[in-house]
């Protein structure tokens, strides 16, 4: 399992393209992201979400993220962006937010039990959106057992998690505070976990 140099701006290109290979078969991979080191597949390939699934020994029922490389990419996992989630993406995106819109019932990707939602954010960092421009909407969460702190540093995912990952890509120290995750489904706004940006600060956004 190699660990591969991907600071600078842009990344290696040998590092991106050694990702990008590793998606392509179905395999796990670290990245750095704005806020912890995450764990990233293609939810396309079969098999590529059960072995994250298995890695970090989370159930199902707690589905999977999706990271996009910009608010274009949305409707291709989304029904439809509401008028809140909107303007949400426009203040906070690229950045620690995550929404939760309706999923696209015709969408093909594995993000455990829960068909009717969908979870995405734009990170505000070069190499997840590297990936993303270059193979589409990626699974990515924390890379850590469920339940365990997260990892900021390639050095601690590698000693977590390293022998069942293709790559990791080392993109340095990240900042440590999970994203917030804000549910858009419903009449109105809900926060299902408070991370890097308040929800006061949020609610103060829409008002």
């Amino acid at each position: 399992m190699p660990v591969l140099d991907a600071l600078g701006s842009p990344p290696p290109e040998a590092s991106v393209t050694a990702a990008l290979q590793a998606l392509e078969a179905g395999r796990v991979v670290a990245l750095p992201t704005d806020t912890v080191y995450g764990l990233g597949v293609d939810p396309f390939r079969p098999g590529a979400s059960d072995r994250l699934f298995a890695i970090k020994r989370r159930p199902r029922t707690v589905d999977l993220p999706l990271l996009v490389a910009g608010a274009d990419q949305v409707l291709t996992v989304a029904t439809a962006v509401p008028p809140i989630a909107a303007r949400l993406m426009g203040r906070y995106w690229p950045g620690p937010l995550t929404l939760v819109l309706p999923r696209r019932p015709d969408l093909a990707a594995d993000l455990g039990d829960d068909e009717a939602t969908v979870g995405v954010r734009c990170p505000d960092h070069e190499v997840p959106l590297m990936l993303c421009r270059r193979r589409g909407p990626l699974v990515t969460t924390s890379a850590n057992l469920h339940g365990q702190p997260t990892l900021t540093t390639a050095a601690e995912v590698e000693a977590a998690l390293g022998e069942a990952l293709a790559v990791v890509l080392d993109g340095g120290p990240c900042a440590g505070e999970p994203s917030t995750v804000v549910d858009c489904t419903g009449e109105a706004p809900k926060c299902l976990r408070e991370g890097r940006i308040p929800w006061t600060e949020i609610q103060s956004a829409l008002a």
